[in-house]
């Protein structure tokens, strides 16, 4: 059944032809506790939704919306192991990487003893590496290990390295994602070849980008003078292919593995979380996973109605269906996040921007908002202007810390003073009546520039600091929100064929872009483009 063929989707309309054009103000005065009482706390994390355009009555009527959809069914699907990702015939259990003791259930002993086994391997590995145990081809230990990878193997531990940069104490780790050649060159020119490590990120090791960004890597290491068998020496592998990875050169001795069961932009969990430990260490590779592992439980047991992961769908599905929201912003003022935005765009983006549901029928309405976003306060001098003042209705999330990992608190108390000033002029904005109170008669013609229309919906995560634990609840509470998100439009959060298009294409189009190559592409504009550029570097035929 289409969600708008639901009674409980009728009763939403009813409501919001009631409340959507109700001010923020007005729900403030209307309920004096509503600061204290719209709030959710997870340890010492607080998610605060009394900024959206909500009541009491919201509340329950979009989590009787969502037993409808069948939300607390297919978390108990996912969560027992079955193949909720229908497209591809596999279950999704990333939940279980980060379950030590079973306790979510989802796989077998045997299943359980190889991911213990496989955690085992990481954890000496990377003991090895920050001791000065692991010797390049010449004896000397690594200083710098290079991550070659692309998706969710290069943005979660991106991220999450970054983030947690106050706990580093391994070798330097670099990210190398793009097949532009730029940015492997400009990463490798800096290092030295005979303390360098390379970790190969790629499921299939078939990714394109992440193959030729390997081999490259290992023509510059072979071109510092040292012999085929250093490749066993200064590269490992996060990979399910085995002879893919030996025929590379890499011992498959030195290859971690993981599971169809582990989807890519959820894996950070896995092996694929290597870099992260070799930066920072073991133990807060297992602190990240526990944080992540309490909002699994709480995820699991806490009605919707009071569930962190199910309130931030349902608030987002609220907007896009019944306010034409598209765009959503994520907004962390804490610079250790500045690759969150981006991290969460693949995680939203790629997961529920779809347009067939799981039965292949076309969904009823939009889906995914766009996700975008920039640290605070850099985005107040660029695209707050449009959030405040715009056309559009997007809402945010605000994620701030109480207590920085610096030692400037004067700073970190400026940057709290800007994002709670954000949030509210965002809700309250500023009426005409309150600039004239300001301008004075002589104003008047100002007033309209200076008038801010409010109602802007925002939520805050406030916790009490950045470390491995909040990390890996923030970074699982949105994956818990795609999931939901993903119920309620009725599409397969797990999949990802719209990126293999273009995948399919590039491959055709590549030969055709060699010097003495004819081009042989069926499309007029492409060929015309491959011509145009083989003429620009004089390989015109």
């Amino acid at each position: 059944m289409r969600p708008d063929e639901l009674p409980e989707y009728a009763a939403l309309a009813r409501h919001h032809a009631e409340i959507g054009a109700r001010h923020l103000r007005d729900l403030y005065a209307d309920d004096p506790d509503r600061a204290e009482q719209m709030a959710v706390w997870l340890d010492d994390l607080r998610f605060d939704y009394a900024r959206h355009r909500v009541t009491d009555e919201t509340v329950k009527l979009l989590a009787a919306f969502a037993r409808a959809r069948g939300v607390e069914d297919a978390r108990a699907a996912m969560l027992r192991g079955d193949a909720i990702n229908s497209t591809e015939g596999r279950a999704v259990l990333h939940t279980a990487l980060r379950d030590p003791d079973g306790a979510l259930g989802g796989l077998d002993d045997a299943a359980r003893a190889e991911v213990a086994e496989e955690r085992a391997r990481m954890a000496a590995f990377v003991e090895r590496v920050q001791q000065g145990e692991w010797l390049g081809h010449d004896g000397q230990s690594i200083s710098d290990v290079v991550n070659l990878g692309i998706g969710g193997s290069d943005l979660g531990p991106a991220m999450v390295t970054e983030a947690l940069a106050p706990d580093r104490r391994g070798p330097a780790v670099h990210f190398v994602s793009n097949v532009d050649g730029a940015h492997l060159h400009r990463t490798l020119h800096r290092l030295d070849p005979a303390r360098t490590l390379f970790v190969v990120a790629s499921k299939s090791f078939t990714t394109q980008e992440t193959l030729t960004n390997a081999r490259s890597a290992r023509r510059w290491l072979l071109a510092s003078g040292a012999g085929p068998r250093a490749v066993a020496k200064h590269f490992v592998a996060l990979s399910t292919n085995e002879e893919g990875v030996r025929a590379f050169g890499i011992d498959p001795a030195n290859m971690f593995r993981f599971w169809d069961w582990v989807g890519g932009r959820f894996s950070l969990w896995s092996v694929i979380g290597l870099p992260i430990a070799l930066a920072t260490s073991m133990q807060t590779f297992d602190e990240l996973c526990a944080g992540a592992h309490a909002v699994d439980v709480h995820f699991r047991d806490a009605p919707l109605e009071e569930n962190i992961p199910a309130l931030m769908a349902l608030l987002s599905w609220w907007y896009t269906e019944f306010f034409g929201v598209r765009a959503h912003a994520v907004l962390p003022y804490d610079q250790l996040l500045a690759r969150l935005p981006a991290y969460l765009q693949q995680a939203e983006m790629e997961s529920n921007g779809k347009r067939v549901t799981r039965d292949g029928a076309p969904v009823a309405g939009a889906t995914c908002p766009v996700i975008f976003g920039e640290p605070g306060t850099n985005g107040q001098h660029a695209f707050y202007q449009l959030l405040h003042q715009g056309t559009q209705i997007i809402p945010a999330d605000f994620l701030v810390a109480a207590e920085a990992r610096h030692p400037l608190d004067h700073h970190h108390r400026l940057l709290l003073a800007n994002c709670f000033a954000q949030a509210e002029a965002l809700a309250r904005g500023r009426t005409a009546d309150e600039v004239r109170a300001g301008l004075g008669k002589e104003g008047e013609g100002l007033v309209a520039h200076r008038t801010f229309p409010g109602n802007r919906p925002s939520s805050l995560f406030l916790y009490r600091r950045l470390d491995a634990a909040t990390l890996g609840k923030l970074i699982a509470l949105y994956e818990h929100k795609i999931f939901v998100q993903g119920v309620l439009w009725g599409v397969n959060s797990f999949d990802q064929w719209g990126v293999e298009l273009g995948k399919v294409l590039a491959k055709a189009i590549a030969p055709s872009l060699e010097p003495d190559a004819a081009v042989t592409v069926d499309d007029p504009s492409t060929a015309v483009a491959i011509d145009v550029v083989k003429a620009m570097r004089g390989e015109r035929r």
